[in-house]
């Protein structure tokens, strides 16, 4: 099977940044034009704050993304990440001119709190820039939880961002709009709605 019309997504976070409702709303984008998806995913660390990632493959046809929904190593088109040093963890499964859209605001480890490793923004974000270049897509977390009071809603900044970028292959905005009307809590709806025009 031909992987040329399949677009290769990974979302990857830590526990609590709502990585695998960005993917459900991915998948559930796509569906809704009628689009083939295919979606793995890891949840068991989510409790614990470790690290959560979900693979998204949607062909624009049934046929056009391989049987698996895992992405091997070098074949995703576009890398979605919460958390910065998640960007990096994920970077082997990037393609080569693939694109990393990622929040700037660290998740420090309980190791590093606790005289482990040091976590090093800046060293973190000098990596994804030499590793990615023009391609990397950086959102600012801070200014979206000013914007929108909250930073629960940072996993559907990102989806904005990406889809403006187009990180998300055919996905659209208004499929992502029409993707959380559908599958949100009605209370939480709105603020969604302005989250995803704020990425965009």
């Amino acid at each position: 099977m031909s992987e040329r019309r399949c677009t290769n997504v990974i979302l990857a976070g830590v526990g609590g940044q709502g990585a695998v409702l960005a993917s459900k709303l991915l998948a559930r984008a796509a569906m809704g034009r009628g689009l083939s998806v295919r979606t793995a995913e890891t949840i068991g660390m989510a409790q614990r704050g470790g690290s959560v990632f979900s693979h998204v493959r949607v062909g624009e046809r049934p046929g056009e993304c391989p049987v698996s929904p895992l992405i091997g190593r070098g074949r995703a088109d576009a890398i979605v990440a919460f958390e910065p040093a998640e960007a990096v963890r994920q970077l082997p499964f990037l393609r080569p001119g693939g694109m990393v859209v990622t929040s700037d605001a660290p998740v420090v480890p309980v190791s590093a709190a606790t005289g482990g490793p040091a976590y090093d923004l800046p060293a973190i974000m000098s990596y994804l820039r030499a590793s990615v270049g023009d391609r990397l897509f950086v959102v600012d977390a801070a200014a979206a939880e000013t914007e929108l009071g909250t930073a629960k809603a940072l996993n559907v900044v990102l989806l904005g961002a990406a889809a403006r970028a187009g990180a998300l292959g055919p996905v659209t905005v208004d499929d992502l709009v029409a993707a959380v009307r559908a599958i949100v809590k009605p209370r939480f709806v709105d603020l969604d709605l302005r989250a995803l025009g704020l990425g965009v």
